[in-house]
């Protein structure tokens, strides 16, 4: 399986598609300026404790305030608190934790107004961005992630993923980590770190380390609703988080963006770094890829599923519905439950695809088609499970209810992605209504005459419909010949099929065309 990342700037940012097996895989937007991205670290103000919901809400500069509940504050809230206080007035220099006494952990059943009273200065880390009308949530157990281990201040405990199932390199991994990590950081080694040795992992911690170390200087300096540690952009996350021997490709257009991804994969797989190729063809990077095509096909309302059928697909407020048909399938197999299984398993791989493009999350109820036999549903749910195991975002699945329906819960950290399909009639402009056809024509021919007679235009040549061309040119004398009688110069006509009815062009002499 190859994949590639395409990477196309734009003026306010960049668009990323991934793609596998030349199929978008994934795509993201990454905006100039964007704030409040997963994983930034801001200074933030607590502007009011609310009892009842057992929350705070604070403000990070974002229009609404962000939400924090007691549940996401951390066992060791005492010892952020306490840490933060001593930078800021300037008692801990450099970030550094060595000799720093941890407090006791705050009450797992407490309340948040035992804690955090109104107008306190927290640090706190954003784990879900802006959506719809609400405002980030945050956490105050703050972590800091690397390509082979995420950092995690004011623990000792070192964890390593599920996904890792050896044994012996749970333990060798563990063995090395706990020898090469500093006092008062605990660490979790991510499913990426299988197999590599003590100087990559060594290497990718210091630099975690060293990103704590700034943001903490830059605390001592910060002003309220300050950014301390930001995420890296959309395209480096993305590498980092996925970049692996398989990998084919990163292409871009832009020489800036071509030199920032370069030393990016230097410093985290040197030698990988002649992967960045840059773009110089004559058609549009995502054209010349053929994403712009597969953009249009993939985000309306209804998809095509390879073979046959089609999903429709809708969003509400509360959760997304995924409607499953046959289509022109149903003829397709020799039984009724044989076309629905069929169907239903072409379904469950495009529907993991559609969640990881659009970025869906929260609740999805799917409406696969009815099935009666218990090995085809299990097959079903098992298929389902397959294709979404490599989404890099946390999941659950349930097995079809007695409805046939399958409910799904995913991950939801950030808006989902909507790209509109659908363009605005280029004759009508949206409203519905267009010039009367009938009177085209005639418009045609007052517009020569003004042209020919009032302005003296020496040649002339109108780009126009087909079914025009046919009115102006046919029969033995024709409308194009009364004008060469009538003026003394002749007209050109163009026949156009790309232009509307009622639309048409004049272009002069110098090849311009003449706004009338």
């Amino acid at each position: 399986m190859s994949n590639e990342l395409v990477i196309s700037s734009t003026q306010n940012g960049c668009r990323i598609a991934l793609l596998k097996d030349k199929k978008l895989a994934e795509f993201h937007t990454d905006e100039n300026g964007n704030q409040f991205n997963v994983g930034d670290v801001y200074f933030g103000t607590v502007k009011k404790v609310v009892p009842g919901l057992n929350a705070a809400f604070i403000d990070i500069g974002y229009e609404k305030d962000a939400f924090l509940h007691y549940l996401d504050l951390g066992p060791q809230l005492r010892s952020l608190i306490k840490f933060s206080k001593q930078v800021v007035t300037g008692k801990i220099t450099g970030g550094k934790m060595n000799g720093f006494k941890r407090e006791g952990d705050i009450d797992k059943f407490g309340k948040m107004s035992q804690v955090l009273t109104k107008n306190q200065k927290i640090l706190v880390q954003v784990v879900k961005e802006p959506i719809s009308t609400k405002g980030p949530r945050l956490s105050c157990e703050l972590s800091i992630a690397g390509r082979y281990i995420v950092l995690v201040p004011f623990s000792d405990s070192v964890s390593v993923s599920k996904k890792i199932t050896s044994s012996d390199e749970r333990k060798r991994l563990l063995r090395l980590i706990s020898s090469i990590k500093p006092e008062n950081f605990g660490v979790i080694i991510r499913t990426v770190a299988e197999g590599k040795d003590v100087a990559e992992l060594d290497k990718d911690l210091r630099n975690l380390v060293k990103t704590w170390q700034d943001g903490m200087l830059a605390l001592k300096k910060a002003k309220p609703s300050d950014k301390i540690i930001g995420e890296m952009n959309r395209a480096n996350s993305i590498l980092r988080d996925v970049l692996n021997e398989s990998f084919d490709s990163v292409t871009v257009d832009d020489k800036d963006m071509y030199n920032d991804i370069r030393s990016f994969i230097t410093k985290i797989a040197p030698g990988r770094e002649k992967l960045v190729k840059m773009h110089n063809g004559k058609a549009k990077i995502f054209e010349a890829f053929g994403i712009e095509k597969q953009l249009k096909g993939l985000f309306g309302q209804s998809v095509s599923i390879d073979g046959g059928g089609y999903l429709i697909i809708e969003h509400t407020e509360a959760l997304h519905v995924i409607d499953v048909n046959s289509g022109n399938k149903s003829n397709a197999e020799d039984n009724q439950e044989n076309t629905a299984l069929k169907v239903n398993l072409d379904a469950a791989k495009e529907i993991a695809r559609q969640l990881r493009l659009r970025d869906m999350g929260g609740i999805i109820v799917v409406d696969f088609i009815d099935m009666r036999k218990v090995e085809n549903k299990k097959l079903l749910f098992q298929k389902m499970k397959e294709e979404m195991a490599t989404d890099r975002s946390k999941f659950t699945i349930l097995p079809l209810s007695k409805f046939g329906l399958m409910q799904i819960t995913r991950q939801r950290v950030r808006p989902e992605m909507n790209i509109k399909t659908g363009e605005v009639c280029p004759t009508c402009n949206g409203t519905g209504k267009i010039t009367a056809s009938i009177l085209v024509a005639d418009q045609i021919e007052k517009n020569i005459e003004h042209l020919m007679v009032k302005q003296n235009e020496k040649k002339l040549a109108i780009t126009l419909h087909p079914y025009l061309f046919a009115y102006f040119t046919k029969g033995l004398i024709s409308q194009q010949i009364k004008w060469f009688f009538t003026y003394k110069r002749w007209i050109n006509l163009v026949e156009d099929s790309s232009l509307p009815f009622t639309e048409y062009s004049i272009i002069n002499a110098m090849g311009e065309e003449i706004e009338i």
